[in-house]
């Protein structure tokens, strides 16, 4: 069996400054500018980018850790500095901060062992959004028939 490696959204302009993606699967998420003069709650772009990358790992760690009890708790906390400097705009000083808790019933012992080595493992090998950030992907920008 091939797997299909590629993934994909596309993303429509609904009004000045306001977008939605739209996944493969029909799935949808809106976004915009912050400085939106309507007071618009809607994620920003970096605000994504912050979810995706905890996330991913969030998702890794979930698997790993439920299978062995329900968390009684589950947050994932994660932030960055934007910076502009002779590379253009960017964030520095991601952190993924993990607050995990387990009730004192069967399997939390377990889920509390392999909550670190989880994280890691999905920091380390598993996450692609923190991997490609990491490792540093080019990211090619066309205009279409230009």
């Amino acid at each position: 069996m091939t797997e299909n490696s590629q993934r994909s959204v596309t993303i429509e302009r609904t009004s000045t400054g306001h977008f939605t993606a739209t996944n493969a699967r029909g799935g949808t998420i809106s976004f915009g500018t912050a400085s939106d003069s309507r007071g618009g709650t809607e994620f920003t772009p970096v605000e994504l980018l912050l979810a995706a990358i905890g996330g991913c790992t969030a998702v890794d760690v979930d698997v790993a850790t439920s299978r062995h009890t329900e968390p009684t708790e589950f947050s994932v906390a994660v932030t960055g500095n934007k910076i502009s400097d002779e590379h253009g705009n960017r964030l520095t000083d991601l952190e993924v901060t993990f607050s995990v808790a387990f009730a004192d019933v069967e399997g939390a012992d377990r889920a509390r062992a392999i909550l670190p080595r989880a994280v890691k493992t999905s920091h380390d090998r598993l996450c692609t959004v923190s991997r490609t950030v990491e490792i540093g992907t080019p990211v090619t920008a066309t205009v279409e028939g230009a």
